[in-house]
């Protein structure tokens, strides 16, 4: 196994370690694309892949960006369904960094002519915020 593989392996996103203080009291968003995310079909063992888009408004804490990535690789071997890939990315982040808002936006590549968005935002009922397809 190559140091990277280990490293993805080992990581765990709820070490405090992967989030540092955000030094600025006022509000602002930052924008975060990952558009190598990759995770396996529960059912056929395929690969999915997609862009995932992270939107989020700090509070206390932000996340540093290579336990994001390295969070988001460790998908790769994982047989999980869009649905819950999108959710339980948003649950660790929102769980770890308690921002004033999170949004998280899976758009997956189409696979056998179905094209697959999901989107999880912590505004719920806020639509003027949501891109659409």
């Amino acid at each position: 196994m190559k140091y990277g593989e280990k490293e993805i392996e080992a990581f765990d996103i709820d070490l405090a370690e992967n989030y540092w203080a955000n030094e600025h009291k006022k509000n602002y968003t930052i924008d975060i694309a990952l558009p190598e995310f990759m995770c396996k079909c529960p059912r056929s063992g395929y690969p999915d892949f997609a862009t995932i888009k992270l939107s989020y408004c700090p509070d206390e804490k932000v996340i540093e960006l290579k336990a994001l990535k390295l969070y988001i690789n460790s998908f790769m071997n994982i047989y999980i369904s869009h649905e819950n890939s999108a959710n339980e990315i948003f649950d660790a982040l929102n769980r770890n960094m308690k921002p004033k808002w999170i949004r998280i936006v899976a758009d997956y590549n189409p696979r056998g002519n179905v094209h697959t968005v999901i989107t999880v935002d912590s505004r719920v009922g806020n639509t003027d915020q949501i891109d659409h397809i």
